[in-house]
């Protein structure tokens, strides 16, 4: 039972990381730590707990648990991460630089592309930083959305230029 969860969790995983790693990314060995691992033939799920860390190439994600679904075909769905805080980070792309994520919560949509940062939820990348309840972030073409919650409002801090003029806000 252990080998078929190892095998699946490493076939698993390299399916994500090749949609959303930089290409050197889906050439690395993937390593899974956990303190529990489940699958069920059944339905697809696969479960870790137990202080979770999965690293390849530049990608790293923490968490206190981890659930992927794998279609019939066992590529990757979606996956959850949540813990006090999730944490995920990447290099998206050279230019883009490293993106830094923590939640309560990080779902990813292995359709779209998109990561939904979830509940004290902050990105980092390039020196800027977004803050709020909700964070969406496409790593296919690095548009982010932030929304409030409660009386939380959302914080988007951004670095000074890199040019000499003066010109800013006035």
């Amino acid at each position: 039972m252990i080998a078929v969860v190892a095998a699946t969790a490493i076939a698993s995983m390299a399916s994500m990381h090749q949609a959303i790693a930089l290409p050197s990314d889906a050439q690395q060995p993937i390593r899974l730590l956990a303190d529990r691992a489940t699958y069920s033939e059944r339905t697809g799920v696969t479960s870790y707990s137990g202080n979770v860390t999965i690293t390849q190439g530049t990608l790293k994600l923490a968490a206190d648990n981890i659930t992927v679904n794998l279609s019939n075909g066992r590529s990757i769905q979606s996956a959850v991460a949540t813990g006090r805080p999730a944490t995920m980070q990447q290099v998206v792309t050279k230019e883009k630089g490293l993106a830094k994520g923590q939640a309560n919560k990080i779902d990813y949509n292995a359709q779209s592309g998109i990561v939904t940062l979830t509940g004290n939820a902050k990105l980092t990348q390039n020196g800027a930083s977004f803050s709020g309840n909700v964070i969406r972030y496409s790593l296919k073409v690095g548009d982010v959305e932030a929304t409030a919650g409660g009386s939380q409002r959302v914080e988007l801090i951004f670095p000074p230029s890199q040019s000499n003029s003066r010109t800013g806000i006035r």
